[in-house]
């Protein structure tokens, strides 16, 4: 397993949130989900001004196995999505935390990521779930 970026903050269901400041945060699923997926072949994702909701699903993402909701961390509005994984959603599985981005929101008040779990959190849960 990577890395756990330390400067991300953590749902349950593996999504993650990186504060770019201004009160926008880019959003990603963990390495552990894409994983879990296998092979990403298809990435749904939210409109480039839609209102997301904290804990609402916004985009999926498609892998040979299954489909899964990708959740908002935190509320606000979608100021851009990743186009490029239109044509490589393979970038998930290849850079998780990197240029397998999915969607940034603007507009957040940065007090909703002091809710999420912290990488060592995160950690201990995805530990968990081996057992």
């Amino acid at each position: 397993m990577s890395e756990i970026p330390g400067d991300l903050k953590f749902l349950k269901s593996h999504e993650w949130a990186r504060a770019e400041g201004n009160g926008r945060v880019t959003v990603g699923i963990s390495d552990h989900a894409q994983s879990l997926l296998g092979d990403l072949v298809y990435v749904e994702l939210p409109e480039v001004g839609a209102s997301v909701e904290a804990g609402n699903a916004v985009a999926v993402v498609e892998s040979v196995k299954a489909a899964s909701d990708v959740y908002s961390p935190v509320s606000g509005r979608v100021a851009e999505v990743n186009t490029a994984l239109a044509d490589k959603p393979e970038a998930i599985n290849e850079d998780a935390y990197g240029e397998g981005w999915l969607f940034v929101i603007e507009g957040v008040d940065e007090d909703q990521l002091a809710e999420l779990l912290s990488p060592d959190d995160y950690a201990e849960l995805i530990e968990g779930e081996e057992d």
